[in-house]
């Protein structure tokens, strides 16, 4: 638990579907402890579309959120913000950015796992739980959901406090 607030774990990991809630359940939880509050984003905005989820996102946080963006080094973000509580959105784009870019997604998993055992403040980690589905049809699809999954599970192994969200409703699962 955080030295800060009795009540507030050091990692939290918040997964559940598309529009599931996990982002504004997230914000409620950082929100939570003292100010400023660190917004870790890691989505790119290829298109139009994307960037107005992104503006969509930015305005619902409002003025108290900082934002910093890293669609790749994640780690690094982390570490640069260790003795501050940070909000990460999202583990799921980060990854996809991560096979998109031909990384090696075991260094980047153990470089975010350094990273976040290396920090003084809590972390807020959302994520999309993309297993739940029918199996892609396609091997990329496929290496996706895989690679997330078991990125969850280790996240989930180290997390004091993991929540699923399902519509709107947070589910503690540890």
């Amino acid at each position: 638990m955080a030295a800060d607030s009795p009540d507030t774990p050091m990692l939290t990991l918040v997964l559940g579907g598309t529009r599931s809630g996990k982002s504004r359940h997230a914000e409620i939880l950082l929100a939570a402890l003292p100010k400023p509050w660190l917004y870790i984003a890691t989505a790119q905005a290829f298109d139009e579309e994307m960037r107005a989820r992104i503006a969509e996102h930015r305005a619902r946080r409002g003025p108290e959120w900082e934002t910093v963006e890293a669609p790749l080094d994640l780690p690094a973000a982390l570490l640069r913000a260790r003795h501050r509580p940070v909000l990460v959105d999202c583990l799921t784009l980060w990854l996809s950015n991560l096979i998109l870019g031909e990384r090696d997604l075991e260094a980047a998993a153990v470089a975010l796992e350094t990273a976040l055992a290396q920090r003084s403040a809590p972390a807020v980690l959302v994520s999309n739980e993309v297993g739940l589905g029918i199996v892609p049809e396609n091997a990329l699809a496929r290496r996706f959901r895989d690679a997330a999954g078991i990125l969850h599970q280790r996240l989930a192994e180290r997390a004091e406090r993991v929540v699923f969200t399902v519509a709107g409703l947070p589910m503690v699962v540890k």
